[in-house]
């Protein structure tokens, strides 16, 4: 019963948009309609700046992580963690709040990650950095560190539930990146810290 209360609760976190939040608090543009149209911290920080950016990718991770640091702190095994993290995940790609219209994930995965089993997270963020600083391409690392970190899960021993949360969670990153795949194959692709994209206002 408890897990099933913090699904939900984690749901409902997951659907605040950190990026538009942040945004109408600053008087930005709602990242929804320039830039990309992706409310994440890499469009945030295309329209709004560094600044604004941080406290985007700040938020957007918390709610990934706080439900599920709730979850252990109440004592649930690993496996509703995981859940937990899911349904944070979940709420921000497709947020309630927001006319099921959210980001693509890679802040709040990071926080879920953190919370479900830290070392997933230290990998996860170590080969997007990696792949991010030789590349300037977000998306590119986003895709790499997605792909790799389900395997890591399972070479790691990880209970069964708990890598097919987080394969799912991958699975659904990458299906929200499925424009950029696209770009990245067309070498079109907008680079970190460029002041254009032309992904569609939906992705």
């Amino acid at each position: 019963m408890t897990a099933a209360i913090l699904i939900v609760v984690a749901y409902l976190l997951g659907s605040l948009s950190a990026a538009i939040i942040v945004c109408r608090a600053i008087g930005a543009p709602d990242p929804r309609t320039v830039g990309s149209g992706n409310p994440g911290a890499t469009n945030v920080l295309r329209v709004a700046g560094r600044k604004a950016a941080a406290a985007t990718l700040l938020g957007d991770s918390l709610k990934g992580l706080l439900p599920v640091l709730l979850g252990r702190a109440l004592g649930l095994p690993i496996d509703a963690l995981a859940a937990i993290g899911f349904a944070a995940f979940l709420g921000h790609l497709y947020p309630v709040f927001f006319q099921f219209q959210g980001g693509k994930g890679v802040a709040t995965l990071i926080g879920a990650l953190l919370g479900i089993a830290w070392p997933l997270a230290v990998f996860f963020v170590a080969i997007w950095f990696v792949v991010a600083r030789l590349s300037k391409l977000s998306s590119l690392a986003a895709i790499t560190a997605s792909v790799l970190t389900p395997l890591y899960a399972w070479f790691r021993g990880y209970p069964a539930l708990t890598v097919l949360a987080v394969l799912a969670m991958v699975v659904l990153l990458l299906w929200r990146h499925r424009s950029n795949i696209r770009k990245l194959i067309d070498g079109t692709e907008s680079r970190i810290g460029s002041k254009s994209s032309t992904d569609p206002p939906s992705e």
